[in-house]
C-alpha cells in the first residue's frame, strides 16, 4: 500500500506500517488467517476514506488533532499484530483471546469511519458551503443547499507518461466505439496488464474528445454502487442530485436526463475496474440506450457487450517497457547490465506489464551482481510472485474477486498449478481430476463449466480445436486449456502457505536428482496432501526416494528425458486412497513406461490416464485393477501388444471398466479383440488412428455401449454388421473417416441412436433405408454433401434436424 495513496506523512506511514504487518502476518500467523484477511479487505476499504479526511483538513487548514485519535488507533493495531505473529499455533486459549482482539481493532476503525469522520466530513463540508456561498457561488442548481455531498469529479485523470503496447489496442478500441452498431465494449485483461491505463489514455484522446461531446469516467472497484455511480453522472452534467427511491427510480431519471443530453451529442460512459458481482448493475445501464458503455474488467460480461481482449506486451515493447523501469536514463549506476542478462530477465517476465515494471523498479540503479543474483534465483525456479508483494497481490485480487459461493472455482484454480509451465491441459485429465477430488459429475459438464466461468475471469484460456466440440455433449477429447506462467506460479504460491505436512496439494518441480530436503530425511513425514503432482526434468534418473502420501487421491507425473524407460515409483503401493493417475511425456520422443506392478495394489484407483508413452508390459505382471472405471491412453504406443502379452483375460483384468479413450495412438493397427468383452462399457471412443483399419466384428458384445467414437481414422473403410446389437447406442460419431463408402443396413436396428457425426466422410455415397427405423434420432452433424443422402428421408423422421457446422481449424493450442 503506496504512501501517496493515503497522503500525509503522519497518517500515511502509520496507516502503511499497519497494513504492512497485516500482510505478513496473514502469510506467517496461518492460525489467524481469515481474521487478518478480513482485516486487510477492511483496511483496503477505508483507504478513500483516509485519503478523502486529510485531504479536506488540509484544504480547510484543520487542527491537528483531528487525526490524533486514528493514529493512535493504527499505531495500536500495529502493536497487537505484531504480537499475534508470536503466539503459538498450541496455544488454544491464547489465539482464541487474540482472535478478539482483532476483531475488536476492525471494530474499532469501522466505528470511527462510520461515526467520527461522518461528523468530520460534515462540519468540513459545511465550511465549504458557507466559503462558498460568501463568494456568491450558486448551488442550487445541483439541489445541494444545505445538504452538500462532495460527489467527486468523473474526469479521467491523465495516464502515465510513458507507456507501451497501447497503440494497437487504442486504435482498435475506436474503431468499434466509432462504428454505430457497438454500444457496449467490455475490455477484459488480467490484473496489470494496463486496462485502466488504456481506459485513461482513450479519454484523453484528441480524436476521441472530438468525437464525444461528454466523456464521464467513473471508477467502480469491489463494491459496485449504482445509486451512487447514477449520482456522480448527475453531478457532473451540473444537473440537480435528486433523492432516489431505488435502483430502478434512479436509472429511470438517468435515463430521462440521458435522453436531453444524447440531444445536443455523443456520450461515453468509461465504467473502470467493474468486478465480478457486478452483473446486475451493468443489466441496468444496458436498459438505457443512446450512448456508448466502455467497462474495464478482469472478468467478461457477455450479456453486457462485446469482449476485447488486452493482450500482454509483445516482445520488443516488454524490453522497452523493462528498460524504462530498470536502466537509469542518464546511465548512472554502478555497472551497466549485459545485454544478455536484460534479455533473459525480460523474458521471465512473459509480458506482463506489471511484471517488467516491478521487477525492472527493484533493479533500478542497482550493482550488476544485484541483477546476477535476480536471475540466478529465477533459473532455479523461483518464481517473481514468490519475491514481489506488488506483483503477488495485483494477481492474488482476481482471485480475491471470487467469492465465498465461488470456493469450487478457487480450488479448481489452485489444481492448475500441478501441470507444467507452457504446456496445455487437457480438459479430460482435469474432468477425472475433478469427479474424485471435489465429487463434481463424472460426466464432465460442471468441470466444464468451471473452466468456462475461470476463462471469462482471465484466470484461464479454453481452447477448443474442433469447431463441432460444442454439438457433442459427451466428449471433450479436443478441449484444452492453457495458462499464464504467472497465474501458475499465483496457484503454486498459494498452495506451499502451509507446512509441507499440512498441504492439500503437494506440487514438486525437480531437477536433475536433487530432492527437496524434507524428502531425503531418515524419518519421513507424513503428508497429507490429496493431490500430488511431481514434475522431473530430463536429467532425472527415474530413481526415487521413498515419500508416505496415505491420503492421496490423485497423482500427477509429469516428465521430461530422454531416457528410453521411465519407471513408476515404488511408493505408489502404500497410496490406499489413490483413485487417479495422470502420467504425461513432454519430451521429444516416447519413452517407455514400467513397473506397472505397483498398480496391483492400488484397489481403489478408478482413472489412468497416460500420454506420450510406449506400454508394451501394461499387462505382462497380471495385474488386476477391479476398480478401475476410466482407461485413456493419449500418443501411446505398443497398445497391441500390451494387453496381447496379459496372461488374464481382459475382463477379468478390468472387470468395471466403462469407458475407453485412445487418441493419437498412431501404431494402433486392430482394436485388442478382449475389448469386445468388456460388457459393462459405455463409451468407446477411437481418434486419430491413422492405422486402425477396421473395429472388430465382436463389437456387438458390447450390449451396454451407449457413445462409439471412430473418429478421424482415415483407413476404417466400414463398420461391422454387428452394430445393430448396441440397442442403447446413443451416440455414434464417424467424423474424419475418409474411407467409409456406406453404412450397414443393420445401422436401422440402433433404435436408441439420438446423435450421429458424420462430418468429413466424402467417401460417403448412400445410406440404407433402414435409417428410416432410427425414431429416436434428434441430429445428424454433417457436411452439406451428406446432408443431401439425409433429405430424402427426413420427412420420415419428423424430429431429425440436420447440422452443417462451418469449418474451423483452430491451431491455437499448438
Amino acid at each position: 500500500m503506496a504512501l501517496e495513496l493515503v497522503g500525509g506523512a503522519a497518517l500515511g506511514a502509520v496507516f502503511e506500517k499497519l497494513f504492512a504487518a497485516v500482510v505478513d502476518a496473514s502469510n506467517k500467523a496461518t492460525q489467524f488467517e481469515s481474521s487478518l484477511k478480513k482485516l486487510e479487505e477492511t483496511l483496503k476499504s477505508i483507504n478513500p476514506s483516509i485519503l478523502e479526511m486529510k485531504k479536506l483538513n488540509d484544504q480547510l487548514d484543520r487542527p491537528k488533532e483531528d487525526m490524533e485519535k486514528l493514529i493512535q488507533i493504527l499505531k495500536d493495531g500495529e502493536k497487537l499484530i505484531h504480537k499475534c505473529s508470536k503466539v503459538s499455533c498450541c496455544s488454544y486459549l491464547t489465539k482464541w483471546r487474540y482472535a478478539n482482539k482483532i476483531e475488536a481493532l476492525e471494530d474499532s476503525l469501522l466505528n470511527f469511519f462510520q461515526v467520527e469522520l461522518q461528523a468530520q466530513l460534515g462540519r468540513n463540508n459545511v465550511e465549504i458551503l458557507v466559503t462558498l456561498k460568501s463568494n456568491r457561488f450558486s448551488l442550487s442548481n445541483r439541489g445541494v443547499s444545505d445538504n452538500f455531498e462532495n460527489l467527486g469529479s468523473c474526469e479521467a485523470t491523465d495516464p502515465p507518461a510513458f507507456m507501451v503496447g497501447l497503440d494497437v489496442p487504442l486504435k482498435e478500441l475506436k474503431r468499434w466505439l466509432f462504428t454505430d452498431g457497438e454500444s457496449r465494449i467490455v475490455v477484459s485483461a488480467p490484473g496489470g496488464c494496463g486496462k485502466t491505463t488504456l481506459a485513461k489514455r482513450l479519454c484523453h484522446d484528441q480524436q476521441v474528445k472530438e468525437y464525444f461531446t461528454d466523456i464521464c469516467y467513473v471508477t467502480v472497484s469491489k463494491t459496485c454502487d449504482l445509486i451512487g455511480i447514477i449520482k456522480k453522472l448527475f453531478w457532473h452534467n451540473d444537473e440537480q442530485v435528486p433523492s432516489f427511491q431505488n435502483e430502478e427510480d434512479a436509472v429511470n431519471q438517468l435515463e430521462r436526463m440521458l435522453k436531453k443530453k444524447v440531444e445536443s451529442g455523443r456520450i461515453l460512459l468509461v465504467l473502470d475496474d467493474v468486478w465480478s458481482g457486478s452483473e446486475s448493475v451493468l443489466a441496468k445501464f444496458k436498459k438505457i440506450s443512446g450512448y456508448k458503455v466502455l467497462v474495464t474488467s478482469r472478468n467478461e460480461f457477455p450479456e453486457f457487450g462485446s469482449t476485447y481482449h488486452l493482450k500482454l506486451l509483445s516482445e520488443e515493447d516488454a524490453m522497452t517497457l523493462f528498460r524504462h523501469s530498470a536502466i537509469p536514463e542518464d546511465g548512472s549506476g554502478s555497472s551497466m547490465p549485459s545485454e544478455d542478462l536484460v534479455n533473459t530477465i525480460v523474458r521471465c517476465c512473459k509480458g506482463f506489464p506489471l511484471a517488467l515494471e516491478v521487477v525492472g523498479r527493484s533493479l533500478h540503479g542497482q550493482p550488476v551482481e544485484i541483477w546476477r543474483s535476480t536471475l540466478m534465483k529465477l533459473s532455479e525456479g523461483e518464481s517473481i510472485v514468490n519475491s514481489e508483494d506488488e506483483l503477488r497481490n495485483c494477481l492474488q485480487s482476481s482471485l480475491d474477486a471470487l467469492d465465498d459461493k465461488d470456493i469450487m472455482l478457487k480450488e479448481c484454480f489452485m489444481d492448475l498449478g500441478s501441470f507444467p509451465e507452457d504446456q496445455k491441459i487437457p480438459a479430460t485429465a482435469l474432468i477425472d481430476m475433478w469427479a474424485e477430488l471435489h465429487k463434481v459429475d463424472k460426466g464432465g459438464i460442471y468441470a466444464i463449466s468451471n473452466l468456462q466461468k475461470l476463462c471469462s475471469r482471465n484466470l484461464l484460456n479454453l481452447v477448443v480445436t474442433r469447431n463441432d466440440a460444442n454439438e457433442i455433449d459427451w466428449c471433450y477429447n479436443d478441449a484444452f486449456v492453457m495458462q499464464h506462467d504467472l497465474l501458475r506460479d499465483l496457484a503454486i504460491y498459494q498452495s506451499n502457505q502451509e507446512p509441507i505436512e499440512k498441504r492439500k496439494r503437494l506440487i514438486v518441480d525437480l531437477t536433475g536428482n536433487r530432492l527437496p530436503e524434507w524428502w531425503t530425511k531418515e524419518m519421513q513425514p507424513r503428508l497429507s496432501a490429496r493431490l500430488v503432482s511431481i514434475s522431473t526434468d530430463e536429467m532425472f534418473s527415474s530413481s526415487w526416494c521413498n515419500m508416505q502420501l496415505p491420503e492421496a487421491e490423485v497423482l500427477i507425473l509429469n516428465f521430461n528425458q530422454t531416457e528410453k524407460k521411465y519407471e513408476l515409483p515404488e511408493f505408489m503401493k502404500q497410496m490406499d486412497e489413490l483413485k487417479v493417475l495422470v502420467v504425461t511425456s513432454y519430451g521429444f520422443c516416447t519413452a517407455e513406461l514400467t513397473n506397472f506392478s505397483v498398480l496391483g495394489s492400488l484397489s481403489n484407483l478408478k482413472r489412468i490416464r497416460l500420454e506420450q508413452v510406449s506400454i508394451p508390459t501394461l499387462c505382462n505382471t497380471s495385474i488386476e485393477l477391479k476398480n478401475l472405471e476410466k482407461l485413456s491412453l493419449v500418443m501411446c504406443h505398443k497398445i497391441g501388444q500390451a494387453f496381447a502379452s496379459s496372461t488374464i483375460q481382459i475382463p477379468e483384468m478390468l472387470p468395471k471398466l466403462r469407458e475407453i479413450n485412445i487418441d493419437y495412438c498412431n501404431d494402433l493397427v486392430e482394436l485388442p479383440e478382449g475389448f469386445c468383452d468388456l460388457v459393462q462399457l459405455n463409451k468407446l471412443s477411437i481418434g486419430n488412428c491413422h492405422k486402425l483399419s477396421s473395429l472388430p466384428e465382436g463389437i456387438g458384445k458390447l450390449t451396454n455401449l451407449e457413445v462409439l467414437r471412430v473418429s478421424a481414422c482415415t483407413l476404417v473403410s466400414k463398420l461391422p454388421d454387428s452394430m445393430g446389437s448396441l440397442h442403447k447406442l446413443r451416440v455414434l460419431d464417424i467424423t474424419g473417416c475418409l474411407r467409409i463408402r456406406k453404412m450397414p443396413k443393420q445401422i436401422g436396428e440402433l433404435r436408441s441412436l439420438r446423435e450421429f457425426h458424420m462430418r468429413r466422410c466424402p467417401g460417403l455415397c448412400e445410406l440404407p433405408s433402414s435409417v428410416t427405423d432410427l425414431v429416436d434420432l434428434k441430429r445428424v452433424i454433417c457436411d452439406e454433401e451428406t446432408a443431401q443422402l439425409w433429405e430424402c428421408y427426413t420427412h420420415l423422421l419428423p424430429d431429425l434436424t440436420l447440422s452443417v457446422p462451418e469449418e474451423i481449424i483452430n491451431l491455437n493450442w499448438l
